[in-house]
């Protein structure tokens, strides 16, 4: 069976980032869900909403991703997982949740790594324009001009 994965953030990255997963995986929405915490929302009626939402996932283990360590959707979130059948992850971005839909048939342990892997990567600088199309320096030992 699927981990569940289950957004926690600041309104309304959580929801956003759902809808960019349906957005390239249009069946994927079995097992995935969202909470957006709401500003000047009470930590207790996040929690309570939180739970609510995580509940109607209905699996029996689930990753929790929230946006930023130690703000109000994270605090929530702490509340929410036992670290067995649950992991939580802080510092979401796309390409980790893309990772995470991808793998999410593997062991929650190796989802927490799969994720992790996939948040690092997905951060990189980027050239302004393509690297086949700026000029190679005279002397310049790499000749390949692709990235991965």
């Amino acid at each position: 069976m699927n981990n569940g994965i289950f957004i926690i953030a600041h309104a309304p990255l959580a929801s956003a980032l759902l809808q960019c997963v349906l957005h390239v995986f249009p069946d994927g929405a079995s097992g995935l869900a969202a909470f957006d915490v709401q500003p000047n929302m009470p930590p207790e009626e996040s929690l309570a909403g939180a739970t609510r939402a995580l509940a109607m996932l209905n699996v029996p283990r689930v990753l929790v991703l929230t946006d930023v360590f130690g703000a109000t959707p994270c605090n929530v979130a702490q509340k929410m997982v036992d670290g067995v059948n649950s992991k939580l992850i802080a510092g979401v971005n796309l390409p980790m949740l893309l990772r995470t839909v991808t793998y999410r048939h593997e062991s929650l342990d190796a989802l927490v790594a799969r994720a992790l892997a996939g948040g690092a990567q997905g951060v990189m600088p980027v050239a302004t324009t393509a690297p086949q199309n700026q000029l190679r320096k005279k002397n310049d030992q790499n000749k390949h001009d692709h990235q991965q």
